[in-house]
């Protein structure tokens, strides 16, 4: 994890987006695939941050927080993932003010090639009509991720990090927040200005238990330091265990 500062105190927030472990009684835990919806198995799996996985989409606001609690984490509060997102300058991208092509995984031309359709077309469902397709039956196919030009493995961006270490924060999955409400943050791949800019994007629209191919997740957690600690340097340890 990386240690951000904030007025009201330092916090950790996982450095790559959330992946999903499962966990089962006299068994090893075993990697949870991405695409695979988790309904049923909340109280069986947890949250994890590693470089080069793929994230777990599929997932609601409140299973993506029994995640983040299953891990001994909690979902990141709105303003803690904007702080890092943002880094200590404030900035309008984690890696600067403009947005950039290719940097991020966000597609520069908004919606060409989008999965959804192109899931549609390959498949020509008998007695579905088009418009159907953005009902969440068929925008939760784990088939969406497979497809080419959509998620990519945490990570695999090098330029899309902030200042502290944390990748991901602009496109690849939408985040979730703990907005009772239901909020998710920082767009996806296939968008992330139609409803704000960067590291201003959220989404309202949705109640916590909504869920498909572009909702994803990381987790947030209380910095914990012994009394004797010495202070953290997070210009040379970004990454910080809680």
């Amino acid at each position: 994890m990386a240690e951000v500062e904030r007025p009201q105190g330092s916090f950790c927030i996982d450095r790559w987006e959330a992946t999903l472990s499962w966990r089962r009684p006299n068994l090893p835990p075993t990697p949870w695939p991405g695409n695979r919806a988790v309904d049923g198995r909340e109280a069986e799996l947890f949250a994890e941050s590693a470089s080069g996985r793929m994230p777990q989409g599929y997932i609601s606001g409140d299973q993506a927080e029994r995640a983040c609690a299953n891990a001994g984490k909690r979902l990141c509060e709105i303003d803690e993932w904007t702080r890092a997102c943002r880094g200590p300058r404030g900035r309008a991208y984690p890696y600067g003010e403009e947005r950039r092509a290719g940097v991020c995984n966000d597609r520069f031309k908004t919606l060409d090639a989008h999965p959804v359709e192109r899931l549609y077309d390959r498949l020509k469902p008998k007695d579905m009509a088009r418009l159907r397709m953005w009902e969440p039956f068929f925008m939760n196919d784990p088939r969406l991720h497979e497809l080419s030009q959509t998620v990519e493995r945490t990570g695999s961006r090098n330029g899309c990090v902030t200042e502290t270490g944390v990748y991901d924060l602009v496109g690849n999955l939408h985040e979730w927040v703990a907005d009772p409400a239901g909020t998710f943050v920082g767009g996806f791949f296939m968008d992330t200005r139609q409803n704000g800019e960067g590291c201003g994007y959220r989404t309202t629209a949705h109640r916590r238990n909504y869920h498909d191919y572009s909702t994803g997740f990381r987790c947030c957690a209380d910095v914990q330091r012994s009394a004797a600690a010495a202070p953290i340097d997070t210009a040379t340890s970004p990454s910080i265990t809680p």
